[in-house]
């Protein structure tokens, strides 16, 4: 069953947060995963949660998405980008 990656991104720094994005995408295809958003407009409605840039990625299975997260290659882009954002993560299982 596919499982969802959100991801909540407050930029701190957009160019060196461009260098990461430039790395991470073909990585994440490799993973077999693709993007379903990428930053956008969004619209706040309920609750407290106030996201900043939401990034929704879908993948086949949760080992799919394990693999790419905690994979060498993803460790050493997320380097780069903790160093110029702040992120929220979860994953989810769904249809």
């Amino acid at each position: 069953m596919a499982v969802f990656a959100i991801f909540d991104v407050d930029i701190h720094d957009p160019s060196r947060y461009g260098e990461f994005m430039a790395g991470v995408k073909p990585a994440i295809e490799a993973a077999g995963g693709r993007y379903l958003v990428r930053g956008g407009e969004h619209r706040h409605y309920e609750g407290d949660w106030q996201p900043w840039r939401i990034v929704i990625f879908e993948f086949p299975s949760f080992d799919a998405f394990e693999g790419f997260y905690y994979g060498p290659v993803y460790q050493g882009f997320k380097t780069i980008r903790d160093a110029c954002s702040t992120a929220r993560l979860v994953a989810v299982q769904g249809l």
